[in-house]
């Protein structure tokens, strides 16, 4: 039985995981946070109400005249000159709100908030809740109590973070570079990443850490934040000069976007903070959240096989035919139509909001692939792009007032596309009807949900966002099992919002695996792997031109959900034979991969990257060379997250590694090392070309018999034995 406590004018402690909040409600104002961080214990009622007695700073000459101080939803008149919890007015006035709890519940980890202000007539609610893998998940909800509109300019929530948190990390990038890393020092000031796109976009912060200096995968105590929306979002880290360092974030709301009714509310997007020893810890935090949900994917990632580069918008049924045949006689799992399917779609300027199989390159319908594909022992999956239309379309010459635009004339066009405003009931109704037809007809599985544009002069994005979330939703309550990715020009849509209501994220365009090593080590910040798609790029990449041999981008793929994006018959019988090799390993191994913690390391001076995922008894590592190295030979590489009283075997896993360079000696007759000797002494490993990259198994050994751990694919029952 979850158990309810009256905690209004009391000093609370949420605790999980090695993370401990703790929040002042003795006063009647919003609750303030005494501690973040590292879970001191168990703490009585008189040492938490010391605790937060010394937690309250002495006054100063110059600012008011009592402790300043600011809640998780800050107030100005607390003395706080920083971004406001809560931007409006009723035209003009009744901005400055002073808010009083009311009520105050616990139920475990969760607490709920509610709060009033009469003078300005609104109501607040907070909850605050610590999952069970210790983050702190927060959301407002804002509701006009008074007799007149109440327009919403912006509602933020934060978290304080303590002084030796020095340094800063966020991500970057653009299209097909997305989540590149850039660090800095934390200024006085706002250290602001705004995101007004529309969507999530390529150059989302993603997450925004805090550090003490030199913070790195390993270890140093980070505190971060994560906005948890697809739309027009903010999240920042503020440092004032009256010593407050806090992480915030919330939605970006457009002028207007929100007004209040009388007795109308409006929820805020979700925050996600974390705390950590370490980035990796960090990452595991969010992973195992995710991990948790009732609805996470929870048997094998399919191998997928999507046929865009392969063959573009030239859908010729014989040539997919062969790519379905050799793809299932290699192990594919799941074939994806994408894009160029539907009604006159033989280019990137039409067809768009018409989802109609086109009669022309489809006389019979997709039925005779779709068929080929499931006697093969697949299952099928295809392209939609349901939130654009194009203007050269069937559906935009009979209904222009469905493309959403800010005034009569229509915004620039970006891929020659517009936004379809799925906001407007009756186009909201086009499209769920016409994506429920095709998904029925032809048995379809999975959707490679695309949105290739930003939103311009886009009116109302809070309410698009929130209807392609009840789009998702509405689909997979109609065909139970069907799984949705998003992508988005890439890894445009890449949040904890979108994955609410999906099943995987496409981390990018560039399937390029030098360009993928950045991408989706920085993608799995926040996201396990299992729903990171990485697709094997052919040799030459479609994006950079770059060319790289099978098992380097197979071994890039193999740290993600695993796919194929190439034309699989232009490959030779030896390519062929080799892939079909990658393809075992990734079905010996996804188990663990899917399911263990994720381990990174870097060797600055010899250019070598370490991936790897862990768990009690067995251990998978990439170690892949991204630039050339400093240093030859290379010195030796320790295998962090092993259990140090446990002895491994240590193997180079994968075919044809004929190509590395200079092996050690003690490779041809390894002998049993302690998780301590890896983690800490290291081993020599072969010298690696720059853009190359090794598999390498780590076993523990049973202590009787001597056998290696040889079947990754039962490391569940492993793990709940261990």
């Amino acid at each position: 039985m979850t158990k309810t406590s009256d905690v209004a004018r009391h000093v609370v402690q949420l605790r999980a995981a090695g993370v401990a909040l703790i929040l002042d409600l003795r006063s009647a104002g919003l609750p303030t946070v005494v501690h973040w961080g590292a879970d001191p214990g168990p703490c009585d009622q008189a040492e938490l109400d010391a605790m937060a007695e010394a937690a309250i700073a002495p006054h100063v000459i110059n600012l008011i005249d009592g402790p300043v101080s600011h809640s998780v939803l800050p107030e100005g008149h607390t003395g706080w000159f920083g971004i406001p919890g809560l931007s409006g007015s009723r035209s003009g006035a009744a901005w400055a709100p002073r808010f009083t709890v009311s009520k105050a519940v616990q139920e475990e980890r969760r607490l709920t908030v509610e709060a009033a202000d009469p003078g300005t007539a609104l109501g607040l609610c907070l909850v605050i809740e610590l999952t069970g893998s210790g983050l702190v998940r927060l959301r407002t909800s804002v509701r006009n109590d008074g007799d007149d509109d109440y327009r919403v300019d912006a509602v933020s929530a934060v978290l304080p973070v303590p002084e030796r948190a020095a340094d800063l990390l966020d991500l970057a990038g653009r299209w097909s570079r997305e989540r590149q890393p850039q660090r800095g020092a934390f200024n006085m000031g706002v250290h602001l990443r705004e995101g007004r796109r529309g969507r999530t976009g390529a150059d989302a912060a993603t997450v925004v850490v805090a550090g003490v200096p030199g913070f790195g995968f390993r270890s140093g105590e980070v505190w971060a934040v994560h906005t948890a929306w697809s739309g027009n979002h903010r999240t920042w880290a503020e440092r004032t000069g009256e010593g407050f360092r806090t992480l915030g974030g919330g939605e970006s709301l457009l002028p207007g976007e929100i007004v209040l009714r009388p007795g109308e509310s409006y929820e805020s997007p979700e925050l996600f903070f974390g705390y950590a020893d370490g980035l990796d810890e960090l990452a595991a935090r969010f992973h195992r959240h995710l991990r948790e949900r009732p609805h996470h994917p929870g048997s094998p990632r399919p191998v997928n096989l999507n046929v865009w580069e392969a063959v573009y918008f030239d859908h010729d049924l014989g040539k997919l035919l062969a790519l379905a045949e050799r793809g299932a006689g290699i192990g594919v799992e799941r074939f994806v139509l994408d894009d160029g399917w539907f009604h006159r779609r033989n280019a990137s300027d039409r067809g768009l909001g018409d989802w109609f199989v086109d009669d022309q390159t489809w006389p019979d319908g997709l039925h005779p692939l779709v068929d080929r594909v499931k006697e093969l022992g697949m299952t099928f999956g295809l392209w939609f792009e349901p939130e654009m239309v194009s203007p050269l379309s069937e559906l935009a010459v009979k209904h222009p007032e469905w493309i959403m635009r800010a005034r009569p004339q229509l915004p620039p066009a970006s891929r020659w596309q517009q936004v379809l405003d799925l906001a407007h009931p009756e186009a909201y109704e086009h499209v769920l009807t016409r994506m429920s037809e095709v998904i029925a007809e032809y048995g379809v599985g999975y959707l490679k949900w695309d949105h290739n544009r930003d939103l311009i002069e886009a009116p109302h994005v809070h309410r698009q966002t929130l209807a392609a979330y009840r789009l998702m939703d509405e689909l997979r309550a109609t065909f139970p099992g069907l799984e949705i990715e998003s992508c988005s020009s890439g890894g445009a849509r890449v949040d904890l919002g979108v994955l609410e209501h999906t099943d995987r994220v496409w981390a990018s365009d560039c399937i390029d695996p030098l360009e993928r090593q950045t991408i989706q080590r920085w993608t799995s910040q926040l996201i396990p792997l299992e729903l990171i798609g990485g697709h094997v790029a052919s040799t030459v990449s479609h994006t950079t031109g770059r060319r790289h041999d099978l098992a380097f981008r197979a071994i890039t793929s193999l740290f993600a959900h695993f796919g194929l994006e190439l034309d699989l018959t232009r490959l030779d019988d030896a390519e062929t034979a080799e892939l079909a090799e990658w393809i075992g390993i990734y079905k010996r191994y996804r188990t663990l991969l899917h399911s263990g913690t994720l381990v990174r390391d870097e060797h600055l001076s010899t250019g070598r990257w370490l991936t790897g995922v862990v768990t009690p008894r067995l251990a998978l590592y990439s170690v892949a060379a991204v630039r050339r190295s400093d240093e030859e030979p290379a010195g030796r590489m320790t295998f962090p997250g092993l259990d140090p009283a446990l002895r491994y075997a240590v193997r180079i896993v994968g075919p044809n590694r004929d190509d590395l360079g200079p092996r050690p000696g003690w490779l041809d007759a390894p002998g049993l090392l302690s998780g301590a000797t890896l983690g800490t002494v290291g081993v020599r490993l072969p010298t690696l070309r720059p853009e190359t990259a090794m598999l390498i198994e780590i076993a523990a050994q049973p202590a009787l018999d001597g056998q290696a751990v040889g079947n990754a694919e039962s490391v569940t029952e492993q793990k709940a034995n261990g």
